[in-house]
């Protein structure tokens, strides 16, 4: 059976919505039914499952759960400063929202931007809504991975910063309520998923290094 745990972020949204649904039973008990049930949505939004991770240096693993969006070729400029690739994964809100590294190595790049909050399955979303990177590297490869909010999420969360160490697979943030994250990889990597392609964070292996 699956562990799943709850994450502590959930807890002010809970919290609000037990004591408005104590408050309207006591004035108007049928409406109760209304923040119970969002309460207990909040609770299934920050389900944290345990995920076992096979550990292999060559694979990249997916940043996040959801569907595959698109994957693109371009010119990254900042921490690859190569030709590269990126695949755009868009989170609905029934997907669970962790974010985890890709591959074992050091942040040695964080840049958060302000900005707007788009749907995220918009394809300039990521060019123009609220967006934190980091970057992670060790001595074979550098990747990139963009948390991006979208209409109904408002909040990234990051626990990493510059200087951890990152397990393969390990938790490194979420991103509250609906969402787009996407991992940029450089140009040699061979991409093992294609556009429509359902993955998991953690399990689903994104690419490969040769």
């Amino acid at each position: 059976m699956t562990k799943i745990s709850i994450r502590k972020e959930s807890i002010p949204y809970v919290i609000i919505l037990i004591l408005a649904t104590i408050l309207s039973y006591y004035f108007l008990p049928l409406l109760a039914i209304i923040p119970l049930i969002l309460a207990l949505f909040v609770l299934f939004f920050f389900r944290d499952p345990f995920r076992n991770i096979e550990y292999c240096e060559k694979n990249i693993l997916s940043p996040a759960d959801g569907k595959v969006m698109a994957i693109t070729e371009f010119y990254e400029d900042t921490f690859i400063k190569g030709k590269a690739k990126k695949v755009t994964i868009f989170l609905s809100i029934f997907n669970v929202h962790i974010n985890r590294s890709p591959i074992c190595g050091k942040v040695t790049y964080v840049n958060y931007r302000p900005g707007k909050y788009l749907p995220a399955f918009k394809s300039h979303a990521s060019e123009i809504n609220e967006r934190n990177t980091i970057g992670i590297e060790n001595d074979k490869i550098r990747v990139l991975v963009h948390q991006i909010t979208g209409f109904v999420a408002r909040r990234i969360v990051c626990w990493s910063k510059l200087g951890d160490e990152l397990k393969q697979g390990e938790k490194f943030g979420l991103i509250k309520f609906g969402s787009c994250t996407e991992i940029i990889v450089p140009y040699d990597v061979e991409i093992k998923v294609k556009k429509g392609d359902i993955v998991r964070g953690g399990i689903t292996i994104i690419g490969v290094t040769k």
